[in-house]
């Protein structure tokens, strides 16, 4: 079987070599600070792309075909045209970058990168054989990701949907109104809420505390109505949520709102399901996708 080697950069970096939609030997981890949300926000741009290739580098003696790299982000052809919560590394030529300075076994070794979150979409895909089904993610963590399975040109950026049309809802990372992310981004939550943490308001609602109460269906409707924009775009399917914060969504709950907000037969029966955080599925993911992309060159 062919070997691709595979990059997911979330909270951090984490590194695969992948061959037949499994990851051949242990992750390589790269963490500026353990268990941090924040972890890569102080990293400059060049000192990242460093760290990616020295971690592949560490792959040379392998028969590598292709490189797939999973970032946050607006990415068009290689290079991140803006990513809010990595502000450091918008308009970075990326794939440049790598494929400048990365040589294994001296040969030249294709780069592609893709969104993050389309990176796991593809690691679901691959590892539950739905490789020929239209897939769907949301990553939920600092920001908010969305992620399809087939990949395809495009923007993406589901966690910046227009939820709500209240003005004062302006704790967005890109700056933006309204957004998903600026509900539901941990970032966000933590600004929204200076006296606590998201942890402790999601605890706190259980025990009956209305603020927090409150928030905690808010969130679940924002993401009900981006999920529910997706669906009447391109029609119902599965979702998947991961990601840090994945655990405070109550599925039950947000199927109960999705199921208010799409009303036409045809595009009902979107069930829903939560991931554990798992970088092996962004890291086979990448790989996909950066595999199918070398086989269609």
């Amino acid at each position: 079987m062919r070997r691709t080697a595979g990059v997911l950069v979330m909270e951090h970096i984490a590194v695969g070599l992948v061959e037949g939609n499994k990851v051949v030997g242990p992750l390589r981890m790269v963490r500026e600070k353990a268990d941090s949300p924040n972890a890569l926000h102080s990293m400059p741009a060049d000192k990242i792309a460093e760290s990616i290739r020295q971690q592949l580098e560490s792959l040379a003696g392998e028969q590598i075909h292709a490189i797939g790299l999973g970032f946050p982000g607006v990415i068009r052809d290689g290079i991140v045209e803006d990513s809010p919560n990595l502000q450091q590394i918008k308009g970075f030529n990326l794939q440049a970058s790598l494929t400048g300075a990365l040589k294994l076994d001296g040969k030249d070794v294709p780069v592609r990168v893709f969104n993050d979150a389309d990176a796991m979409a593809a690691g679901i895909a691959a590892t539950r054989g739905k490789l020929g089904k239209l897939n769907r993610v949301w990553t939920l963590g600092n920001g908010i990701g969305f992620g399809r399975f087939p990949w395809s040109e495009g923007v993406w950026e589901g966690g910046h949907s227009v939820v709500t049309l209240d003005p004062k809802e302006n704790f967005c990372g890109c700056g933006g109104r309204g957004h998903l992310e600026g509900i539901l981004g941990y970032r966000s939550m933590r600004m929204r809420f200076l006296d606590m943490e998201p942890e402790e308001v999601f605890a706190n609602a259980k025990t009956g505390d209305t603020r927090c109460a409150d928030f905690v269906t808010r969130c679940h409707r924002a993401l009900a109505a981006a999920t529910a924009t997706s669906i009447h775009m391109e029609g119902p399917g599965p979702f998947y949520l991961t990601g840090p914060t994945a655990k405070f969504i109550d599925i039950g709950l947000l199927g109960r709102f999705v199921h208010e907000m799409v009303k036409m037969s045809p595009l009902q029966g979107s069930p829903f399901e939560i991931i554990p955080p798992n970088d092996e599925l962004g890291v086979i993911g990448a790989a996909v996708n950066a595999e199918r992309a070398a086989l269609s060159a």
